[in-house]
């Protein structure tokens, strides 16, 4: 059994090509309907005339208060610093309908509207001028471009001017005050400079009544004044606790320096006594010696460690003598307290060093006192700096307010001189240009109009091609939807009307049998038409190449599978009414025949409905239970003979399969090569899937763009359940593709 599975779909250039073609005349049409509309669109709506300017922002004079700052508020701003606040700000100004308002009652609302639509309202005329006025700023620019676009030429200048000189004053209107001047700002700067004047002369007394001339030198001087005296203090008090302690240890050496007659230290021999104090100077010395090195070597320095060795060999001497004579131990004690006192051959003046007492305590009281002064002085500083303060920071604002007014009354006399309407920091770069017609606008309209129309084309063809259109179009949809064999692609035939008749197909294809023409005059215009269409080979003609490569196409196959035995059971059946199945039956049967080896019997299925019968007498010529008994009355042709339900065979169709799996043993022993079968098409309730088991092969017929893919789906999966051979026919395909564009598998097929 086939995989059903379809495979991924694949958009591929063919896709393009089929769709474009398939449906180029919607495409055509749209286009038309877009390039009509964009044609009507030019007609109604002509361009306008438009004319430009341009203006340089040097930089913007802003004033965050009208009356009374406490401060300068006077700022110049350059659009680099806050470029983009400051150039929304003016576009705002530029694009207002007060503006816009000013300008139609310059210019004059009749002369704005008489092109538009007439009157003289001038708020109709504000609204004109604001809708056709346009502002831009390119990126990283101080350059505002204007354009104004009207229908007439003189007037689009004319506002455009008007525009600009409405713009330059109600700049200066908004960012400058412009009601401080004059007398008010004379008064004002004279009052502030008297206010000034009278707190500078308090703030004069205060700084003299404090006694300084700047509170920050003064805190500076009198802290640098205390930290001095303080560390003097300090350095006299230490002086004097160092004699103090010289003088007392100088006293108690005197009396102690003679050993009494018993004591331990007389018994030491005098050698060893020596020796002990030359012991400790020695340990002195490479002690210093130790901290001079390591100011200028690390710990592992050679020379360092040479004097560590020194010490530690004094070290263990001494505790040597230490040992051995304990009373050493006192001497050590002694020699350590007269380091830091005279040599004990030295002597001082008690009298001079008691005087030198006095003295250093007479100057740690004197400083004592200067510190208590410079302390009087901080505290009367002290309860003067809140005035000293207050009265600065008067000063400092009644200061910054003359300031500020004495710059806006300069001012003031600067616009003057420069007159109403003239501002210094904005430059005109181009004056109002001569009106020209702008067709940027319009023409993106009149392209966007033309381009509509081609892409709801587009749009329309693809989605019906991809989305709405369920049907199966061409051989390779077959491929992605069915995975079945494909055995051939048969074109639509036109033939001219007056070789149309009734839809008896196979009446068309195949002669009538003898006693039909005998018997045509008495048998009513049926048979005649019949007749008269089998005697007309156009269609004929034009389909037997695609029915001869089909029959070849069926033979290799059967050799292919080595399906040897005879008769070859082939059914065809379809999916719908009039798909050409019975038609495609006829031609099969034909051209099988013509092949001069073996017989070929067509056997309509269709029980009265189709076409595959032949009328002889105005009715079939011979059942198929007739068939093996009266096989002359069945021959249409050489080798070709047709069969056909009769009215008496109503209940075979009830018992089909059972009554055909009788019948089929007999056809198998017939002389019949092929046998094709023109079957009812295939749904839940026709016999064909039922009778598919029994075929060889099952040929099922797809009328291109007509057969939904859903149920040639279905219709796979119920004849594929009777484990029978299929293979697709695609019927009346159209190729819309020319063939020098492109060749793919529809080509191969002979479509």
């Amino acid at each position: 059994m086939q995989n059903l599975e379809p495979t991924a779909p694949s958009f591929q250039l063919s896709d393009v090509y089929y769709t474009l073609f398939r449906h180029k005349w919607k495409i055509i049409l749209c286009s038309l309907a877009g390039f009509l509309a964009a044609f009507v669109y030019y007609k109604v709506e002509p361009p306008p005339y438009q004319s430009s300017a341009k203006l340089f922002i040097r930089y913007v004079i802003t004033e965050s208060k009208a009356i009374g700052p406490g401060r300068d508020n006077t700022e110049t701003k350059s659009p680099d610093q806050r470029g983009e606040t400051i150039i929304n700000s003016e576009l705002e100004i530029l694009t207002s309908l007060d503006l816009a308002e000013d300008v139609a009652k310059n210019v004059g609302p009749e002369k704005v509207l008489a092109k538009i639509n007439g009157g003289k309202n001038s708020n109709e005329a504000a609204a004109v001028i604001k809708g056709g006025l346009q502002v831009d700023v390119p990126r990283n620019s101080s350059v505002i471009h204007v354009t104004f676009s009207h229908p007439d030429p003189e007037i689009a200048q004319l506002v455009l001017r008007e525009v600009v000189a409405s713009y330059l004053k109600r700049h200066v209107e908004i960012h400058r005050a412009v009601g401080l001047v004059g007398d008010f700002l004379t008064q004002e700067t004279d009052q502030l400079r008297t206010r000034l004047a009278q707190t500078e002369e308090e703030l004069r007394k205060a700084m003299n009544k404090a006694g300084i001339f700047s509170l920050e030198d003064y805190k500076k001087t009198s802290g640098e004044q205390t930290a001095h005296i303080r560390q003097q203090i300090f350095d006299v008090q230490a002086e004097l606790a160092e004699r103090a302690s010289i003088l007392e240890a100088y006293t108690k050496r005197n009396s102690s320096s003679k050993p009494a007659p018993g004591s331990a230290t007389a018994a030491l021999p005098p050698e060893k006594m020596g020796e002990y104090r030359r012991t400790l100077s020695r340990l002195d010395l490479l002690r210093k010696r130790e901290q001079e090195l390591l100011t200028q070597f690390t710990e592992e320095n050679a020379r360092v460690k040479d004097v560590r060795a020194q010490i530690q060999e004094s070290e263990a001497g001494k505790e040597k003598l230490e040992t051995d004579y304990p009373a050493l131990v006192s001497v050590g004690a002694v020699v350590a307290s007269q380091a830091n006192s005279p040599s004990p051959g030295a002597s001082i003046d008690v009298q001079a060093e008691a005087a030198r007492l006095t003295a250093l305590q007479a100057k740690i009281k004197a400083l004592n006192f200067q510190l208590d002064e410079i302390r009087a002085d901080a505290t009367k500083v002290d309860q003067l700096e809140i005035s000293i303060l207050e009265l600065r920071r008067r000063k400092d604002l009644e200061e910054a307010n003359y300031r500020y007014y004495s710059a806006s009354l300069e001012q003031s006399r600067i616009n003057e001189a420069l007159g109403t309407g003239r501002v210094s920091n904005i430059s005109p770069i181009e004056t109002p240009t001569p009106p020209y017609i702008d067709w940027k606008k319009p023409g993106q309209i009149l392209a966007g109009l033309a381009a509509s129309g081609v892409v709801l084309g587009f749009a329309w063809a693809f989605a019906i091609e991809f989305f709405l259109d369920r049907s199966i179009r061409r051989p390779n949809d077959v491929e992605k939807t069915l995975r079945i064999p494909l055995f051939i692609s048969i074109p639509k035939v036109k033939l001219p009307k007056k070789l149309r008749g009734p839809k008896n197909a196979l009446s068309r294809a195949l002669p009538a049998p003898a006693g039909a023409k005998a018997e045509a005059g008495a048998n009513g215009s049926q048979s005649r038409a019949a007749m008269e269409l089998a005697n007309s080979p156009a269609e004929s003609a034009r389909l037997a190449p695609f029915y001869e490569t089909l029959r070849d196409r069926l033979i290799s196959y059967f050799e292919s599978v080595n399906l040897r035995h005879k008769p070859k059971l082939v059914a065809v059946t379809g999916l719908g009414q009039d798909s050409g199945v019975t038609t495609i039956a006829a031609g099969l049967a034909r051209s099988l025949s013509e092949t001069g080896e073996g017989n070929v019997l067509l056997v309509d299925m269709t029980q009265g409905q189709g076409s595959a019968q032949h009328f002889y007498k105005g009715s079939p010529s011979v059942g198929i239970d007739e068939l093996l008994d009266t096989r002359s009355d069945a021959r249409v042709q050489s080798n070709l003979y047709v069969v056909g339900e009769s009215s008496s065979s109503e209940q075979l169709a009830k018992g089909m399969p059972q009554r055909f799996s009788q019948l089929v043993p007999k056809l198998k022993t017939s002389d019949f090569d092929y046998i094709i079968f023109d079957m009812p098409p295939v749904n839940q309730i026709s016999i064909t899937p039922r009778l598919a088991s029994f075929m060889d092969m099952v040929l099922m017929v797809i009328e291109s763009e007509k057969t939904d893919r859903d149920i040639a789906q279905r219709a796979t999966e119920l004849l594929l359940k009777s484990k029978s051979h299929l293979g697709v026919v695609m019927n009346k395909t159209r190729s819309y593709i020319p063939g020098r564009l492109h060749q793919d598998k529809d080509f191969l097929l002979g479509s």
